[in-house]
């Protein structure tokens, strides 16, 4: 053994104990305890005792984190496929369709029991994808040309492991971090791949309270998984506010846990290069899970509806009974916002 530039001659005992901490997973191994499940211990001889502690021992989040990025390499290998670019005929009466399920809450768990209804990561995916098609389904009498997806906005229900959101709030939740976070992204690619059979889709990102970190991850993953498709454009930047343009119509979205919304006009009016060229002005935010509508000046700011259950804290404070929904919205090139549409679950 060296120290430093000198050599060292251990002593009987010392050479024991550490050709016995060699052993240590030979022992772990005989007793049927994983080596990586013992993370410190106690050499003992009659003369000395010696305490390790061991390089490869891995805690539950350690292992968590590992099996959450093995996963999410294997789903990588299917990422960024060559999709064939559909070819549409210009249509000089178009519309565009604006989706948003907002506020989805993969994660959450309500239980009947105690709420009166129950919800979770399934019930999420399953009321997303629903909805989407009854959506379709509806606005099937336009001649749509161009679909607008707003995502982000709480797709998730927390941002740790520690089953909080960003700010470390507890929440009630169903299954594990990192099977919420590869459901919202199968969830996003099953919805983009609905969509874009209508028609091409542009895709916006709102960050939000409860995955402002995990939201934007979500977001990355999705734009890299299309970035070969011609059909598919994307707008998934942390900016807390976006906009998009459609003929005459303005189109801004956000979240709705910063800016007020009385500033959220004048935001709009400093933010996008097309408020002078587009007359009709459109804000829709989320957050509140409920339907609220207003004209702030020239601006239309709506907040739309959610599709995900009360949960415990929600009931407990009577925040309850707000009809369940996603929704889209109908725009006319030239005469702006012509249709609401709803699915109610």
């Amino acid at each position: 053994m060296s120290k430093g530039n000198k050599r060292v001659r251990l002593k009987q005992d010392e050479e024991k104990l550490i050709n016995d901490y060699r052993r240590i997973k030979d022992e772990a191994t005989k007793q049927g305890v994983p080596i990586e499940d013992i993370k410190h211990g106690w050499l003992k001889s009659d003369k000395s005792s010696l305490f390790f502690t061991n390089p490869n021992y891995k805690d539950e989040e350690q292992k968590e984190v590992e099996a959450f990025r093995d996963a999410l390499l294997k789903d990588f290998s299917k990422f960024s496929p060559k999709y064939t670019k559909v070819k549409r005929k210009p249509s000089s009466d178009g519309h565009l369709m604006v989706i948003s399920p907002a506020d989805v809450h993969i994660g959450k768990l309500c239980t009947a029991f105690e709420t009166g209804e129950e919800y979770n990561q399934q019930i999420a995916v399953k009321r997303v994808m629903e909805g989407v098609q009854g959506l379709l389904d509806s606005a099937s009498g336009w001649n749509l040309d161009r679909i607008h997806l707003i995502i982000g906005n709480d797709i998730l229900h927390t941002d740790t492991p520690r089953r909080t959101t960003t700010s470390l709030t507890p929440q009630d939740t169903d299954g594990m971090w990192y099977e919420n976070f590869l459901n919202g992204v199968r969830l996003y690619v099953d919805v983009i791949n609905t969509l874009k059979q209508v028609a091409d889709v542009h895709v916006s990102y709102n960050p939000s309270n409860h995955d402002y970190t995990n939201g934007f991850f979500l977001a990355q993953l999705i734009e890299t998984h299309f970035r070969l498709d011609k059909n598919v454009t994307f707008d998934v930047s942390i900016s807390h506010r976006k906009y998009y343009a459609y003929g005459e119509n303005l189109i801004g979205s956000t979240h709705g846990d910063g800016a007020k919304i009385q500033d959220l006009p004048l935001l709009m009016a400093h933010e996008s290069k097309h408020w002078t060229e587009c007359k009709h002005r459109y804000i829709y935010t989320h957050h509140l899970h409920h339907k609220t509508s207003k004209d702030v000046m020239s601006v239309c700011v709506e907040t739309l509806r959610s599709p995900s259950g009360t949960d415990s804290w929600h009931h407990r404070n009577g925040y309850q009974h707000a009809p369940k929904a996603i929704e889209a919205f109908i725009h006319h090139k030239k005469n702006g916002q012509i249709a609401r549409l709803t699915h109610l679950f």
